[in-house]
């Protein structure tokens, strides 16, 4: 049975965020068809090492080897490679090591995986004035532009992001592998009753700069002018308490670091997403499509799922349409548990969908 390496960000104890739930699913789904014993990992952040290799990675950054990673690293780890057929890199920021790979000679397929166009999500989430900046934005370009030249086969998660691929690198994705989840609602009995005449909605994502912004216009233009209850869940996001605390009202209520997060999804009555930047597909749409819910999304959040977003809950980018919808869906009134939202994620977004793919990916 061929062997292959997987190269992989961190590794992480706790909450997993949206690309590290994508890691796993991916190194879940080449372990069931290859085999768990023919599929090694190597981590580039490892947490004994951690904040030394982010002050040395400081400097190489310069270099084009992201955080974690040095010439050093980069080469053991191509060496290593040399054992195996396959050298999967789960992030493309590391696209230098498909570079060292091919010019070491290394025979195997080399397979890159893109969670994002690194540049453009790096652009939204660095501040302007952060110093350091052009290093980061200019060291993820070029990690994505020998992900395009030195891979056998390119993955991206959706079209969107191998349409940008072409026209930033002049290469398009070879395959899309788009968000899927192990079900972790598997129900017999789905729950029963309406949305209440004042509905519960949540907002999920941790404390980064695209969900910041989403959730402030969100109480801004919409909280206000609806009657609902409104919960922000999420990583670090007690910090709205204090950047928020002009526009935050204080009936809202704000849960950080959760240890798990089925219990909020069971309480929504709507899940709403307003993110209007971005880059590869959100993570939280997915989930709210496993649990039932109905979904107030922004096009940015319904990137890559294909599905009737009217029958999922609503497709909102302005304030008045999110406000419409929450009132329609209460004057029905809607059931709690969207059926359709379950049924598109069984037959679409479900990981039992990957191993099929990824065989393919394969080759």
């Amino acid at each position: 049975m061929p062997k292959l390496l997987f190269i992989r960000y961190k590794r992480v104890k706790n909450i997993l965020e949206g690309g590290e739930v994508v890691s796993r699913r991916n190194l879940e789904a080449l372990e069931q068809v290859l085999g768990k014993e023919n599929v090694e990992v190597i981590y580039i952040h490892d947490e004994k090492t951690r904040k030394k290799s982010r002050v040395i990675g400081s400097y190489f950054l310069l270099r084009n080897y992201f955080y974690g990673l040095t010439p050093k690293r980069a080469a053991s780890i191509v060496d290593k490679a040399m054992d195996y057929d396959y050298l999967w890199i789960d992030r493309s920021v590391f696209g230098i090591i498909a570079r060292k790979a091919r010019h070491a000679g290394y025979k195997g397929k080399i397979i890159t995986f893109f969670h994002n166009i690194e540049p453009v999500f790096f652009d939204a989430k660095l501040p302007k004035w952060l110093v350091g900046r052009r290093v980061v934005l200019s060291c993820a370009k070029h990690n994505d532009a020998y992900c395009c030249k030195y891979a056998d086969v390119v993955v991206t998660l959706n079209e969107r992001d191998s349409h940008n691929l072409a026209k930033m690198y002049g290469r398009q994705s070879d395959f899309e592998a788009p968000v899927m989840f192990k079900d972790r609602y598997a129900k017999d009995i789905y729950p029963l009753g309406n949305i209440p005449a004042k509905p519960l909605c949540v907002f999920l994502g941790s404390f980064f700069p695209a969900n910041v912004q989403g959730i402030e216009w969100f109480v801004r233009e919409v909280y206000h002018n609806v009657d609902i209850s409104l919960k922000i869940v999420g990583k670090g996001m007690d910090k709205l308490k204090i950047v928020g605390k002009d526009w935050l009202s204080p009936e809202i209520e704000i849960i950080t670091d959760a240890p798990q997060l089925e219990p909020y999804f069971l309480q929504a009555d709507i899940m709403v997403i307003p993110i209007f930047k971005g880059s590869g597909m959100k993570v939280k749409t997915c989930e709210s499509l496993m649990f039932g819910k109905n979904i107030l999304a922004t096009d940015e959040a319904w990137e890559g799922y294909e599905l009737d977003y009217d029958r999922a809950g609503g497709r909102c980018n302005e304030a008045w349409e999110f406000i419409q919808r929450i009132k329609d869906l209460v004057k029905a009134p809607a059931p709690r548990f969207n059926s359709y939202s379950r049924e598109v994620f069984l037959n679409k977004y479900s990981d039992a969908q990957a191993p099929a793919l990824f065989r393919k990916i394969l080759g």
